[in-house]
């Protein structure tokens, strides 16, 4: 039985909701390639009016951003909105949403599969916020533009579960890594990115036993911006009047996961997010932690020691080095899914919730 049902023939709408850079001419090869891939999926892709109005213009227009998502919402053909990528001031379009009926009434009646992570975490809050589970995974330059051959088989083997065998669904450790591109030009098209073995698996760092929980998290440098509104001065004042995030009571029920994103923040600024998740209760309410694999494994060991000092004194286990977020390769994690997660044995079991499409 599937709680999800993507189907061939179905279409898939592309959305830029903070970075333009889908719509630049340097980027032409990669649309080409992941609109292709799509079609290989079966799939219809429906590029939003506005996405590929280039960095720019979306600066300068988040209300444009804002109208793409909207429509894609109210378009009762499109089953799956895939943002382009992440990008760091998603949260702009966020009045623009929630102070629109037409908008929230379309979320609630129209229910899409929605994937893509990064900052694209601020919108997988706000569509939270209206009773929609959505997912933190796959984004289209990414993953579905990959310039390789093919898309990277693990982030695929993730992607067709929107298709079918999705009630139940494990986390596994990917065998492999790879290391994040230097250059995404066109002279790199067909060329493989560079491959390790993975050397360490899942790693429970702290605690042990089983816990289940709801699935729920993002980019700890986007949630960190939701509190403090440190980068723009002021995401948090939004977060608040919109009250997108969740009571204490109700990080008590969840797994929270967490990752780090390519601006690899350092050991030191990762410290001063955890302390305010810490200062916030969150840290000491949550079940359980899942925490992603680092770029490129860049402070790998670092950060581990950083979990480790911040929560010395917290009953919380900590899984580490799981395959979402920013390193390649990357699964998904559906929001509001129940998660049980295995601290002895290393293991992460996800019981899909039901999305009727």
């Amino acid at each position: 039985m599937n709680k999800f049902n993507l189907k061939k023939g179905d279409k898939v709408a592309i959305v830029s909701l903070s970075s333009g850079i889908l719509g630049e001419k340097f980027a032409e090869h990669e649309l080409k390639l992941g609109i292709k891939r799509l079609k290989e999926f079966g799939l219809v892709p429906v590029v939003m009016n506005n996405s590929l109005k280039g960095i720019d213009y979306l600066k300068k227009h988040p209300e444009a951003r804002a109208k793409d998502l909207k429509q894609a919402f109210m378009d009762k053909d499109v089953k799956m909105i895939i943002t382009a990528i992440g990008g760091d001031d998603t949260y702009k379009t966020i009045p623009y949403l929630l102070d629109d009926r037409e908008f929230i009434n379309a979320v609630k009646d129209n229910p899409k599969i929605f994937t893509g992570f990064s900052d694209t975490t601020n919108n997988h809050f706000m569509l939270h916020k209206l009773g929609l589970s959505t997912f933190y995974g796959p984004c289209f330059l990414v993953d579905l533009a990959e310039l390789d051959k093919e898309m990277l088989p693990y982030t695929k083997s993730y992607f067709e579960k929107y298709f079918s065998d999705n009630e139940m669904i494990e986390i596994k450790s990917s065998k492999v890594w790879y290391e994040d591109r230097k250059s995404y030009d066109v002279s790199q098209v067909g060329i493989p990115r560079t491959i390790h073995n993975e050397v360490h698996g899942f790693e429970t760092i702290k605690g042990s036993g089983i816990v289940t929980g709801k699935l729920f998290g993002g980019c700890i440098d986007s949630m960190y911006d939701m509190f403090v509104g440190e980068r723009y001065g002021d995401e948090n004042i939004i977060f608040e009047k919109y009250k997108l995030l969740p009571t204490l009571d109700e990080w008590k029920e969840k797994i929270l996961f967490l990752e780090t994103s390519e601006e690899t923040p350092t050991p030191l600024k990762l410290k001063k997010i955890l302390l305010e998740f810490k200062r916030r209760g969150i840290l000491d309410s949550v079940k359980g932690i899942i925490v992603g694999k680092p770029i490129d494994e860049i402070y790998y060991e670092e950060y581990k020691k950083v979990y480790l000092e911040v929560m010395k004194d917290c009953a919380t286990p900590i899984m580490y080095n799981i395959n979402f977020g920013h390193a390649s390769p990357r699964c998904f994690l559906q929001y509001d899914a129940e998660a049980t997660v295995d601290y002895d044995n290393k293991t992460i079991v996800v019981k899909s919730k039901k999305l009727t499409l």
